[in-house]
């Protein structure tokens, strides 16, 4: 299974990074719409799509305004938006709302209740987040491999969640801070580098991929790469373009 990275930034773009969006190309499948969405088109060859919203803020939402270009003569039948209730109708009455953006694309609504569904031959499950307005974490698992998607959340190696992702092939997980900053990760609902390791060594994932960086932090490894691989040396920090297997 292939993943491109489209998005790796928080809050919004920079010269670097646009903001959280990832694809597995073979399912048609999309991890948030930030501002990265704009760059699935050129990788989409299936007839439906799938995405999955981990919350309603705007730089994980955005993109789904770009849903006419996205799918534009590309053969695409259905796409569906898997959400909470609440962030769902938020997108319809706000991002939708007349005043500022009146073509709303066609697509279907999944509303996720907590329980586990099927897509062909994957189990996806959700679990709840720490984060200022909710926020929720998907794990997918295949029968010979899994993922777990975990943004906007303060983590820790105890967090909460550390049973829902254990054992994942690979992990993508923000990192929003440097370990210098970590009080303002607190504050913001985010995580910095040695909590992600410390939580990623502690559920015993395959790989970590970090993801979500500061976008006024515009060096090339925003978080401290090093400080990660100490920890929990099968470390990786996202870049737009890149692709994985898992």
């Amino acid at each position: 299974m292939r993943l491109l990275v489209l998005g790796t930034a928080g809050y919004h773009p920079n010269q670097r990074r646009d903001t959280s969006c990832f694809l597995l190309p073979e399912p048609g499948w999309i991890l948030d719409a930030g501002t990265g969405m704009h760059r699935v088109r050129r990788w989409l060859n299936t007839r439906s799509l799938d995405i999955f919203l981990s919350h309603a803020h705007l730089d994980h939402i955005v993109g789904l305004t770009f849903l006419p270009d996205v799918v534009w003569n590309k053969n695409v039948t259905r796409v569906t938006v898997h959400a909470e209730p609440a962030k769902l109708a938020a997108i319809e009455r706000h991002l939708y709302a007349p005043d500022l953006f009146p073509l709303r694309p066609d697509f279907q609504q999944h509303p996720l209740d907590g329980a586990p569904f099927v897509i062909e031959d994957c189990r996806i499950s959700t679990f709840p987040l720490r984060h200022p307005g909710g926020s929720l974490g998907f794990r997918f698992d295949w029968p010979d491999r899994s993922l777990a998607y975990v943004t906007d959340t303060t983590a820790a190696a105890d967090s909460e969640y550390l049973r829902a992702i254990r054992g994942v092939d690979l992990l993508i997980h923000e990192c929003n801070f440097r370990d210098g900053d970590r009080d303002w990760a607190e504050k913001t609902g985010h995580s910095h580098t040695s909590a992600v390791a410390e939580l990623a060594a502690a559920a015993g994932v395959g790989r970590l991929l970090m993801t979500h960086f500061n976008p006024l932090d515009d060096d090339p490894d925003p978080v401290g790469l090093e400080a990660a691989r100490r920890i929990f040396p099968r470390t990786l920090l996202a870049e737009e373009g890149m692709e994985l297997d898992f």
